[in-house]
């Protein structure tokens, strides 16, 4: 069994998730996103401090990424063994596992940014979509309904990856996915671990506060 697959995806996928999009963004405004808000280069951080359709072109292109190193990178590695009559082995059923995780890894630890990355939710969410979308459903549903009631971005992602095994189990019969869903639960509780302390401390920022002066 060829090994190549599985190093391309991880290492093509991994590349693909450390684009700093937020980052990148903030640079047009000749803003360093690391340095006002939360510091973090997420989504949740670029709507904080440069509005909404910068916070939306952010959140888009993180998810993008999880959908291309699920649905992309395997699919193109398939391609090329069919396109010579070569049937792909049935291990290959983990490459896209093996490249949305990557890819989140590579948002989280973004080797452009000295490895200080962001959390992983919209990267995770565009991994989860295109491999349990029942799943991520109730996930999606729960995160707006925990935001809607607590103004609490941190809260909502913290109580959707909760149930997000749950819901992979409850409605997955490939217990490979059940797992990949609990592993992007673990990394998601890891990343906002200074959240959860200012959650506990009162000291967490909410959705709707007013944004910080970046100029």
């Amino acid at each position: 069994m060829p090994y190549w697959p599985f190093i391309v995806t991880a290492l093509t996928s991994f590349l693909a998730g450390s684009i700093p999009t937020g980052w990148l963004v903030a640079r047009l405004f000749k803003l360093d996103i690391q340095a006002v808000g939360s510091g973090n280069i997420g989504a949740t951080n670029v709507f904080r401090v440069l509005g909404r359709g910068a916070g939306l072109f952010v959140l888009t292109v993180d998810a993008m990424k999880g959908v291309i190193a699920v649905l992309g990178v395997p699919v193109l590695i398939a391609a090329c063994f069919l396109t010579k009559g070569i049937q792909p082995p049935e291990s290959w059923a983990w490459l896209p596992i093996v490249g949305g995780l990557c890819a989140v890894l590579g948002h989280n630890y973004t080797p452009w940014l000295r490895f200080r990355g962001g959390k992983g939710i919209a990267t995770s969410a565009g991994v989860l979509v295109s491999l349990l979308p029942i799943a991520f459903g109730f996930a999606l549903i729960t995160f707006l309904v925990v935001l809607a009631f607590t103004s609490y971005v941190s809260l909502a992602s913290l109580v959707a990856a909760l149930i997000l095994p749950f819901a992979a189990w409850l409605t997955q019969s490939n217990p490979r996915l059940v797992w990949l869903a609990a592993v992007l639960a673990a990394l998601a509780f890891y990343k906002h671990r200074s959240n959860i302390r200012r959650l506990i401390a009162g000291k967490e920022n909410r959705f709707n506060q007013p944004k910080p002066p970046a100029f």
